[in-house]
């Protein structure tokens, strides 16, 4: 199968086109630079020059291959809602690229848009719009594409996606102790998290395109829910520094623009995934690559 790959140089892209390859898949990666475009070939994949912001270079990569994988997203959170925006134009060139095939579009989600205030499963959807919450535009972007037929599938990725060379919220967790001298958790910090190895979220993405099966959302959820408690008692020892908590204006002084993502909790379930494809995590757990110096 050759697999076009948007995002195929960024951290879990990168991911996916190795696993793609490793299975005996070809791949196609969308390049908009040429530090990115020699990552891709170094990993054995070729190159599509274009970009996210060009739609018909999009769809040029996705009209030449069996299957996509939709990783790309601009993650400035300065014009978050912009990108989302984006986000749901790309979904829909690349859908309207593919439709009247029986090619899969694969899209990337988020578990963190579902905070309903007990274990997420696949069967639950965003409770509010994209006019409330941004993000939403790329669920509803995919679920345009499946009203008009297009086989799309979506990966919610957790709030940590974990591996050497995270560049996510953990490392941005990382920076704010080292500034603020502390490692900070708020309130009793039972929050939970939910995470998974990138390695072990490419895996899912390839059983995705290879077996298409009915089921339309996946969860790519190793663990379930760590308490925030845990990340930032991690943190303090692979810094060495107090870990403590903090509530209020003094935990909104400490975390900033991050304090929404410091006290989210949003459990989540890979029950139906699992069962659905037969995916197995077999990565190291956060507090495991936490342990490692790489991220400090």
């Amino acid at each position: 199968m050759r697999v076009f790959v948007t995002g195929a140089s960024g951290f879990v892209g990168s991911a996916i086109v190795n696993e793609l390859i490793t299975s005996g898949h070809q791949v196609l990666g969308l390049a908009r630079s040429d530090s990115s475009a020699q990552k891709i070939i170094k990993a054995g994949a070729q190159v599509h020059r274009g970009d996210l912001d060009d739609l018909e270079s999009v769809q040029k990569g996705a009209a030449e291959c069996e299957a996509v994988i939709h990783t790309g997203f601009n993650h400035d959170f300065s014009k978050f809602k912009a990108n989302c925006e984006a986000d749901r134009q790309v979904i829909g060139a690349l859908a309207a690229t593919l439709k009247g095939s029986d090619r899969p579009l694969i899209i990337t989600s988020g578990i963190g848009l579902i905070n309903i205030g007990r274990t997420v499963t696949e069967d639950d959807a965003p409770p509010v719009s994209s006019d409330v919450m941004p993000r939403v535009a790329t669920e509803e972007a995919a679920n345009a594409a499946a009203a008009e037929g297009v086989k799309v599938y979506i990966v919610r990725l957790p709030p940590t996606t974990h591996g050497e060379g995270d560049h996510g919220f953990v490392p941005m967790i990382i920076d704010i102790a080292k500034a603020k001298g502390e490692s900070v958790f708020i309130n009793e910090g039972k929050n939970p998290w939910p995470a998974v190895h990138r390695f072990d979220a490419a895996v899912l993405y390839r059983l995705i395109a290879e077996q298409q099966p009915q089921q339309q959302v996946y969860h790519a959820v190793a663990e379930e829910g760590i308490p925030f408690r845990d990340i930032a008692e991690a943190i303090g020892h692979g810094l060495h520094l107090p870990t403590t908590s903090r509530s209020g204006k003094d935990a909104e002084a400490h975390f900033g623009w991050f304090t929404h993502f410091a006290s989210l909790g949003c459990p989540a379930s890979s029950a139906k995934t699992r069962h659905t494809l037969g995916w197995q995590p077999a990565q190291p757990s956060l507090l495991e690559d936490l342990a490692f110096a790489s991220y400090f």
